[in-house]
């Protein structure tokens, strides 16, 4: 169990390194001097996305195949990528 959650925390953590979350969040704290309440906002926002991940990556690949969910998601993440370099 312990070998699941660190390998997901360093994951996350890495990922998350000066992403443009964090650079947004830095941003908020710096406009709104309130660096808590944005540290709560951003944290309670986290833990929803994540938990919407893990509720459906618990669920759809019993639903629609576990191949399935890999390659759309793996869809998404590439389409994501492209309108980011097209600027849209």
């Amino acid at each position: 169990m312990w070998k699941v959650f660190f390998t997901t925390f360093g994951i996350m953590f890495l990922a998350e390194l000066g992403d443009k979350t964090q650079l947004t969040i830095l941003s908020l704290a710096g406009k709104f001097r309130s660096p808590w309440v944005v540290f709560a906002g951003a944290a309670v926002a986290m833990v929803l996305a994540t938990g919407l991940g893990v509720l459906a990556g618990n669920f759809l690949p019993s639903i629609i195949g576990e191949k399935v969910v890999r390659y759309v998601s793996g869809g998404l993440f590439v389409l994501f990528g492209v309108l980011v370099l097209a600027g849209k």
